[in-house]
């Protein structure tokens, strides 16, 4: 985790140093207009997850599983799931709306539909206490280490974990540090910041409770990001963006009852293809 922050920390102040400054004496035969362009983007992501700590608690129980893992739900490739409108929740997707309001810099807001999914059966270390009238599980429990099996629990944010974000970045043409001078091609770079809500669907089973799966404002997150953009006549464009980013839920659902919940924070590693256009409205 220390490694990915750093390195895109780096790459972010680099670009901003870099890009930021005043190249005056580059000619450039062909020039894009981006200000007051809006843009729209659509594409699939692959991510990652760090271990977390995750505290369940209700009338009847209050205990901590340490250093849970998790991983990603990708959906096997098929035209009907990735491209119909209808199957929009099935992979794991990112889609945005935003705004050129100066040429370099751009507001946007949009969905990160990740897809969290704890790993069944693996082994843990719990905290706490259990009072639920069940013989295996109740009791005190100290550093203890306890096998995450289907009856126990079954822990997914898969509809999904929904990061509903706003983003500022900037955004700028490197041709001509390419030696490039084409007029129907162009290769950007895109580097930011955002921040939003956690508004998952969380489908969650524990200790024999109700199952829950509802959507349910859960939390925050924040996250930076920087990306390859290359822009073919004018209009449409193709982009790979790499992200980072932090998720606190403080308040996730785990039955229907009001009185359980569970806490949880971790990081996040993304890896984006996006597909998208850029227009005037006048």
């Amino acid at each position: 985790m220390n490694i990915h922050t750093g390195i895109l920390w780096g790459l972010l102040f680099s670009f901003s140093t870099l890009l930021g400054q005043e190249i005056g004496d580059v000619p450039k035969a062909h020039t894009v207009v981006n200000k007051g362009k809006f843009f729209v983007y659509w594409g699939w992501n692959w991510a990652n997850y760090s271990n977390s700590d995750i505290r369940f608690q209700g009338a009847d129980y209050d205990f901590i599983l340490s250093d849970v893992r998790a991983e990603d739900r990708q959906t096997a490739f098929s035209v009907n799931d990735y491209f119909n409108p209808a199957n929009i929740t099935i992979p794991q997707t990112n889609y945005r709306i935003g705004y050129f309001f100066k040429e370099h810099y751009t507001i946007s807001v949009g969905v990160d539909h990740m897809k969290y999914v704890m790993i069944a059966d693996q082994k843990v270390q719990i905290n706490g206490e259990i009072n639920t009238q069940n013989p295996i599980y109740d009791g005190s429990y100290t550093n203890q280490e306890i096998q995450l099996s289907e009856d126990f629990l079954q822990f997914e944010h898969t509809d999904g974990l929904n990061y509903v974000n706003l983003e500022l970045k900037r955004f700028d043409n490197i041709d001509h540090y390419l030696g490039l001078d084409l007029e129907n091609l162009q290769i950007n770079l895109t580097e930011g910041f955002g921040a939003g809500i956690l508004y998952p669907r969380t489908d969650t089973t524990l200790l024999g409770k109700e199952r829950h799966d509802n959507f349910h404002l859960s939390g925050w997150g924040i996250s930076a990001g920087a990306g390859l953009n290359i822009t073919f006549l004018k209009h449409f464009y193709i982009q790979a963006d790499y992200k980072i980013g932090y998720i606190n839920m403080s308040d996730i659902k785990t039955s229907l009852s009001s009185l359980d919940s569970a806490s949880q924070h971790f990081y996040f590693f993304q890896n984006n293809i996006l597909i998208g256009g850029k227009f005037g409205i006048f």
